[in-house]
């Protein structure tokens, strides 16, 4: 999904999560600043659906909770708030009253990358999600090509990628113990053009 900065949008945590509570659109927020998210592409939206609902099926009876798109994750003391395409908390903190529009302890966050947010998703915005010490593993799709990168967290200053690339592929969580393959992550999408070699 895209961003777009709002006019004069500095405020208090608290501003924008009372504002978040009212308003009949999503904002992210970074150190005082409002983002206006925009809408996504098909492809985005199914494979956010995709990896959602094979990501809850494993994770029936767990305890651990599986949200899309519309539940914020907090980083820092009120620094930043975002809205990550699909995340998954296990910690029990998360499910108390006071935590219903917000999550602290994130261990697997997946952003689905768009043309106007990959910079984003790839540099800024993981250089906030690991300051998460509950974040064990963040992935990239690329919802145009049977494409995924995951940064598995090895210590607190080192992060592993690996690759799943092609339609007999398979995506290996290791955070929540699952393994699925990318047809079923990419159930339904209609792909463009083929990516330039």
């Amino acid at each position: 999904m895209g961003y777009a900065l709002l006019k004069d949008s500095r405020i208090s945590p608290d501003e924008y999560l009372a504002g978040e509570q009212i308003t009949d659109n999503k904002y992210e927020y970074i150190d005082g600043e409002v983002y206006a998210m925009a809408g996504a592409s098909d492809s985005h939206v199914k494979v956010s659906g995709n990896a959602y609902a094979l990501i809850k099926q494993h994770l029936r009876g767990s305890g651990c909770s599986t949200y899309i798109a519309d539940m914020k994750v907090r980083i820092g003391q009120d620094e930043a708030f975002f809205y990550p395409d699909v995340m998954v908390t296990c910690d029990p903190a998360d499910q108390l009253p006071e935590q219903d529009y917000v999550k602290n302890f994130p261990k697997l966050i997946i952003e689905v990358l768009s043309p106007s947010t990959e910079s984003k998703d790839r540099g800024s915005k993981f250089i906030r999600y690991r300051q998460l010490v509950s974040l064990q593993e963040y992935v990239l799709v690329d919802p145009n090509h049977y494409y995924v990168e995951v940064f598995r967290r090895q210590n607190a200053d080192e992060w592993l990628l690996s690759t799943c690339l092609g339609q007999d592929a398979s995506l290996t969580l290791q955070s929540i113990g699952l393994t699925l393959s990318l047809l079923d992550l990419y159930e339904d999408v209609r792909f463009g053009m083929p990516p330039a070699p």
